[in-house]
């Protein structure tokens, strides 16, 4: 019994092979019969999608290729980045929480901003290239025309610009780079960025004080004739003692002479004018009373402040002194703060560099006339191949089929209507296309072809209705 069973399986399985060859073999004659037509319709469809293909501008890329950043400045935030990275995603979750920032990324979403978007736009007047009425419109066109994507692995950024000028690619995307390097400059938040910004406004603070104590100084100074109070005050007493040691001189040598001879004697009168002299000068250093406390060049030749004015004029002299060379001081702390500030920022700063130059493409990137030709060629081949295999199970299908006679019907009326309204259809443009001919040469014509006119209208016009009362 089992043996019968497995015989009977063997033939019905032989049987739908041969079967299933025997389809095969006829669509395949099919196919054969109907060869012209595949290679008429293959030919044809490469014609016209190569036609098609040809009518597509050509695009071009140009690519700018960026290294990776530099790493987090400060050991601090090295640690992090390292931790980071050994943690995996909790590392990634901490280093979120604790502002350690993907520099990468960072330079993805200001390439992608609003910012460098209107910079460009405006640069390269986009509006009127890519034919927006609006911004938004400009800003939505760029995005479609740029691809900026940066590699997991080693961490390049590289920014695409499709177009169809090839130089106006290139120039796009290299004024990327420079918005990206211009940005990251601006937009700068560093704690040095922020150092050397306050040493800035303590620069031009400490510059205004310096200068206000600078000249308070030199206004008393050319003022008391203060050129140096320690030096002046030795200088004075020294020169008050020499004088102070000539009049004693003097005067004993003017008493001598006074008993020896009179008073109208040529050496007495000469030694006595001289003892005077002494006692003036000696009365102008040691400033008696009556002379001014500011000698004043009008009144008062000396160079040098009198004796007893040396002690205020010091107290203030030593005081507007010490100002300046406080401020003096402070001025150049500060500046050598403000030069280390700016070099720790240029060091913090990320740093844009260039891998890769945009260059001017000379090969375009699409569209691919090739494919596209070999891709309507072979749609068109199997369009064809499916043609005939439908036509062939419709004409396998009973004519007494209920659904065949339906479609059939539903043919028949929509080829009745086509043809009922093909005379209309053609009535209606050969007189839209009379009246153009009128209005062209309305301008042109004599008063008197006016009524021939009219009435040319008139007959398209009962054309027209005839045509359509028909359909």
């Amino acid at each position: 019994m089992s043996t019968l069973h497995t015989e009977l399986e063997d033939n019905a399985t032989g049987n739908a092979t041969r079967d299933t060859r025997q389809r095969l073999v006829e669509r395949l004659r099919l196919f054969w019969e109907a060869r012209k037509l595949l290679c008429g319709a293959f030919l044809l469809g490469a014609l016209a999608s190569l036609g098609f293909a040809l009518l597509i501008p050509s695009r071009y890329e140009a690519t700018t290729q960026l290294m990776p950043p530099d790493g987090q400045s400060g050991s601090g935030m090295a640690m992090l980045s390292a931790l980071a990275g050994r943690a995996g995603g909790l590392g990634g979750v901490a280093g979120d929480l604790l502002g350690v920032k993907n520099s990468g990324a960072l330079f993805v979403g200001i390439l992608e901003s609003r910012t460098v978007q209107d910079r460009l736009i405006e640069q390269f007047d986009l509006r009127r290239i890519y034919h927006a009425a609006k911004m938004e419109d400009a800003r939505a066109a760029l995005a479609a025309h740029t691809r900026i994507a940066e590699d997991r692995k080693s961490g390049i950024i590289a920014v695409t610009v499709t177009d169809h000028d090839p130089r106006l690619a290139a120039a796009m995307a290299q004024s990327y780079v420079d918005e990206l390097d211009r940005l990251v400059e601006q937009v700068s938040t560093s704690a040095a960025r922020r150092e050397r910004i306050f040493l800035e406004e303590r620069l031009r603070a400490v510059k205004q004080d310096l200068d206000s104590a600078a000249h308070k100084f030199s206004v008393f100074a050319s003022k008391n004739t203060a050129i140096d109070i320690p030096a002046q005050s030795k200088a004075m007493v020294e020169a008050a003692a020499t004088l102070e040691g000539q009049l004693i001189a003097a005067e004993a040598e003017l008493h001598g002479l006074e008993a020896m001879y009179t008073e109208q004697n040529v050496r007495v009168r000469s030694l006595r004018a001289r003892v005077t002299e002494l006692r003036a000068q000696l009365g102008k250093m040691g400033g008696e009373s009556g002379t001014s406390a500011a000698p004043s060049s009008e009144t008062d030749a000396s160079l040098y402040p009198a004796i007893r004015q040396l002690p205020l004029l010091g107290v203030t002299y030593a005081d507007l002194y010490r100002q300046t060379k406080i401020q003096e001081t402070v001025y150049e702390l500060l500046t050598q703060q403000y030069e280390l500030a700016k070099v720790q920022e240029a060091k913090e700063v990320p740093s844009v560099k260039v891998l890769d130059a945009a260059v001017v493409p000379t090969k375009k990137s699409f569209p691919p006339r090739g494919l596209l030709t070999v891709t309507g060629a072979a749609i068109a081949f199997l369009a064809i191949c499916a043609w005939i295999l439908i036509r062939q199970a419709w004409e396998g299908i009973d004519p007494k089929d209920p659904g065949k006679q339906f479609a059939t019907e539903i043919a028949g009326a929509f080829r009745a209507d086509v043809l009922r309204l093909a005379p209309a259809g053609a009535a209606l443009m050969q007189m839209l296309a009379r009246v153009r001919g009128l209005s062209k040469s309305s301008k042109n014509s004599p008063p008197e072809h006016e009524e021939e006119k009219l009435a040319d209208a008139a007959d398209l016009a009962r054309a027209a209705r005839n045509g359509l009362g028909q359909a």
